[in-house]
């Protein structure tokens, strides 16, 4: 995404808030792992979101920024204990905090980031030109967003044992694993600007509907995307035998044979790559491609009109400009 001045001045206050945490040294097994996981980088679309609702309602930055930052430490604790549990070894393009040192340092680092996000947020009780209840609203928000995701893990790793999922409780997964932290993040950034309830909801949905644009959009360019821009080949998810919103509606739509080819292939140690050719060849011939790619757009087209409910502004601009800019990405 090309930078705008804004948005290079919104990343420089969010990276300058991450480099002011106040961590310290000791003991060195758990900090130095805390910020090693901070630094690995990634976009920071998170905090950027909190600091853009806050603006988008009229309000001061500063304030937006310690809620920036615990959504931001709090998604690299999901991120930690995640590449835990999928034993994974790299984390965009890195090792991962349980690679680099072992899986009890990461528990631990994990834990003190997730106490530590919290801890930004003492801010907004510390502020006088917070009320109770607005203080009592981002814990509120915080919270929420935080049970969310773990219900939305829990199901994740639930639907690799069960024969079948049905598209609703996929939705449902996507909400909670995707959907909820972008939610929280614009919802947060709008109390931060004492903003309306009102407004809050509208950026809550707003983050809510982007969430699960941007996770389904995941599972459509896993089968159609160009291979030189995505980094892998089409039919990926296939090949590992996921089960994405592709596949489980394909399933829900598909005869007895189209079925029983789809699920051998989702089976298979190694399927075939002409099988896999075949499952997409189904998918698109049962209208799912098609279907799934005008679902995207309904939920990118409800993210425009909740944010044309809100004034002009370079916010408002920015925000529009990050929606385009997802909508139209092809890997």
């Amino acid at each position: 995404m090309s930078n705008s001045n804004l948005q290079q001045q919104l990343l420089e206050k969010i990276e300058a808030g991450l480099k002011d945490l106040s961590l310290p040294d000791h003991p060195q097994t758990l900090y130095h792992p805390y910020r090693y996981a901070l630094s690995v980088g990634g976009k920071r679309i998170r905090p950027m979101l909190t600091l853009l609702a806050n603006g988008l309602c009229g309000g001061d930055l500063n304030d937006a920024l310690p809620a920036a930052l615990s959504v931001e430490i709090l998604h690299n604790f999901t991120l930690v204990h995640d590449d835990i549990m999928d034993s994974a070894d790299t984390r965009r393009g890195e090792p991962s905090v349980f690679k680099k040192w072992n899986e009890n340092i990461a528990i631990l680092s994990g834990d003190v980031m997730f106490a530590d996000a919290y801890q930004q947020l003492s801010y907004y009780g510390e502020n006088d030109s917070f009320t109770k209840a607005e203080f009592a609203a981002i814990h509120k928000v915080f919270s929420k967003a935080i049970v969310t995701v773990c219900e939305g893990q829990a199901l994740d790793m639930e639907f690799v044992d069960r024969n079948e999922v049905n598209h609703n409780e996929y939705l449902e997964m996507i909400a909670g694993k995707t959907a909820a932290l972008l939610s929280g993040a614009l919802e947060l950034g709008a109390i931060s600007a004492h903003a309306t309830s009102g407004k809050r909801e509208e950026l809550a949905e707003l983050g809510y509907e982007m969430g699960i644009a941007f996770q389904i959009q995941d599972d459509l360019l896993d089968a159609t995307a160009d291979p030189e821009k995505f980094g892998k080949r089409p039919g990926g998810d296939i090949f590992e035998g996921k089960k994405t919103y592709l596949t489980i509606l394909a399933l829900e739509r598909a005869n007895d044979e189209q079925s029983s080819t789809i699920q051998e292939t989702l089976d298979a140690e190694n399927p075939a790559p002409e099988r896999v050719d075949e499952v997409l060849g189904i998918m698109s011939d049962l209208d799912v491609l098609d279907d799934v790619a005008a679902e995207i757009d309904q939920h990118y087209k409800k993210a425009f009109q909740l944010l044309n409910k809100f004034e002009s502004s370079d916010y408002k601009q920015e925000l529009e400009k990050l929606l385009i800019f997802l909508q139209n990405r092809d890997h």
